[in-house]
């Protein structure tokens, strides 16, 4: 095992570096899925003194890691279902993840609860944010957010001056966190190869390598050059989400793990069209609806309805659209409309099938499972606890082996660029003059890659012209664009445009007005041509051109056939069944 010095890139040549080893030995774990489980097993695996080889058929993160309500939280709603032990472990990990993990990208975020009854919600809403900020205490943490706190309704105003008077009576102010969830796998996955474990997206698993009854690894298709390889390993993981039963499937059954999907559909809306200094968090007939602080932005979401049409792309429908805005409408003085509307996601929320038909009600707790020798299998859970899940699964893995196998450390490994992110933030104007740049967007780029900022800076020394904001979308920085190719692992426009950044949803372009410029700027480290430049900016125009007419169908399956209409730009292969 060769022992690296700094933190490992994702670029080009590490995807073929990591490819030709993962077929050249056997692995001690092969994990199939790079969203933020099959991330977390991978570095729960690595940082055990494991050999780790990991998959993933798109982009990381692509599925549902980068379409969440991006909260890191307990889950206040399984309170009212009595689910306290669920509580009680988000919690704990929102607490790590805020305080040890990864401070560089997760941060608090407050919340307004209108209160619309007198008399008794007061009393029973307010128990239920002391319990919740009760059981947020652990191994020997504090919170790492303040507790709640009672509002009368003149108070709240001052905070959200754009809620409706009328709509509420008075309001708790409690405090959750926020992550940037496509960035942290991506983060997570580099502190994974920079422990050793082996990562290349654009590999899609499409069948197992079989000794009778036990699998012994996988056949890969690398949808990048068309081959393919095996990669044997001891224990295969099968950490999919959404696509777990597919995977079965490739294994010859069903399994002992089902999965049914639930769509959620969120909305961006520039800031300066809700006056307020907090989010604000909505009951609604079947769940609650969250208004979230993000930059320049508020997210509005989510719904939960049962999904069953294509899982790579879920599409959001005018109905979706309509129920979100209705209900946050219904607390604000000024309405909000279709054309406040920038950006619009839709992600699947994996959870385990039980005896209730409607999504909501079913469980967001894991299970994993080993169906057959040699194989895996961890499902459901949420993103806050995806920590618990990896280390359970890779205890699975451990039972499989036979050696001993070390317990999970990482609950103390922090994340690439959380080591030193304090200090550098104390020291952002010092920063600030030395790079040339404005305080603001050191703290921008601080927020994004911590302690690596560095190397985003070495990238502006060597290339001035990277220090400029993209034109179209200046949030972000040039360099940025560039770094997404050489270290974090974007191989196209879109794994830029949609997950190493946001502008797909933070524009009312939709990132149309950048593509040509970001296309440009990643051809080089990519190794493009100018027919490959177009071909990117081709594909991603027409996909944003089938969401957005995706948007204006009034039902699921119009708008699935619609978004189905742009192909993607490295399609998937079908594999074959055991």
């Amino acid at each position: 095992m060769t022992v690296r010095t700094g933190t490992a890139r994702l670029g080009p040549e590490e995807r073929s570096t990591a490819l030709a080893q993962m077929a050249a030995r056997e692995l001690d774990v092969v994990v199939i899925g790079g969203g933020v489980v099959g991330a977390g097993v991978a570095l729960d695996a690595v940082t055990r003194g494991l050999s780790v080889g990991l998959l993933e058929a798109r982009d990381f993160a692509s599925g549902t890691s980068s379409r969440s309500s991006k909260l890191i939280h307990g889950g206040l709603r399984y309170l009212e279902q009595l689910n306290f032990d669920l509580v009680r472990e988000a919690l704990q990990e929102r607490a790590l993840l805020l305080q040890r993990i990864a401070p560089h990208l997760v941060r608090p975020v407050p919340f307004l609860f209108p209160l619309t009854h007198t008399g008794w919600e007061r009393p029973y809403v307010g128990a239920g944010l002391a319990l919740y900020d009760s059981l947020g205490f652990s191994f020997g943490f504090t919170r790492g957010v303040p507790g709640h706190r009672h509002l009368s309704r003149r108070r709240a105003l001052r905070l959200a001056p754009a809620l409706r008077r009328s709509a509420f009576t008075g309001a708790v102010q409690y405090w959750d966190a926020q992550v940037d969830d496509a960035r942290y796998v991506m983060t997570m996955l580099r502190t994974a190869a920079t422990y050793g474990a082996h990562v290349a997206s654009r590999t899609q698993v499409v069948g197992f390598l079989r000794e009778g009854e036990r699998v012994t690894g996988v056949r890969v298709r690398d949808l990048e050059t068309g081959t393919e390889l095996d990669v044997r390993a001891r224990q295969v993981v099968n950490a999919t989400g959404v696509w777990t039963d597919d995977i079965q499937e490739l294994v010859g059954g069903r399994g002992q793990i089902h999965v049914r999907a639930s769509k959620g559909v969120h909305l961006l809306v520039p800031r300066d069209r809700i006056h307020s200094l907090t989010g604000v968090i909505l009951r609604t007939e079947k769940s609650v609806l969250f208004v979230i602080p993000w930059g320049r932005h508020w997210i509005i979401g989510t719904t939960d309805t049962h999904w069953d049409l294509d899982r790579a792309h879920p599409a959001a429908s005018r109905a979706d659209i309509d129920y979100v805005l209705e209900h946050v409408n219904a607390v604000l003085s000024v309405p909000l409309t279709r054309d406040d509307v920038e950006g619009v996601y839709a992600g699947l929320r994996p959870l385990l099938s039980g005896e209730s038909e409607e999504t909501s009600k079913l469980s967001r707790e894991h299970m994993v499972a080993h169906p057959v020798p040699g194989l895996v299998m961890v499902a459901g859970g949420k993103y806050t606890t995806y920590r618990v899940m990896a280390k359970d699964a890779v205890d699975a893995v451990a039972h499989g082996l036979d050696q001993r196998v070390p317990r999970s450390c990482t609950d103390r490994i922090p994340l690439a660029g959380a080591e030193g992110y304090q200090a550098l933030w104390n020291a952002r104007q010092r920063l600030a003059a030395s790079s040339g740049l404005h305080v603001a967007r050191i703290e921008h780029l601080l927020q994004r890659y911590g302690s690596m900022i560095g190397e985003v800076l070495t990238l502006i020394e060597e290339d001035p012209s990277l220090a400029r904001p993209l034109a179209g979308a200046d949030d972000y920085l040039r360099a940025e664009v560039v770094y997404a190719a050489t270290h974090e692992g974007a191989r196209h426009l879109d794994d830029v445009l949609a997950r190493r950044t946001h502008i797909s949803i933070e524009t009312f372009h939709r990132g149309l007005a950048v593509a040509q410029e970001a296309a440009e700027l990643i051809a080089g480290p990519l190794g493009w041509g100018e027919e490959q430049v177009r071909r990117e900016v081709e594909y991603y125009t027409k996909r944003v051109e089938a969401e957005r007419l995706s948007q204006e169908q009034d039902t699921d399956q119009e708008a699935d056939a619609v978004r189905l209409g742009a192909p993607d730009v490295v399609p998937a292969v079908v594999p074959r069944s055991a």
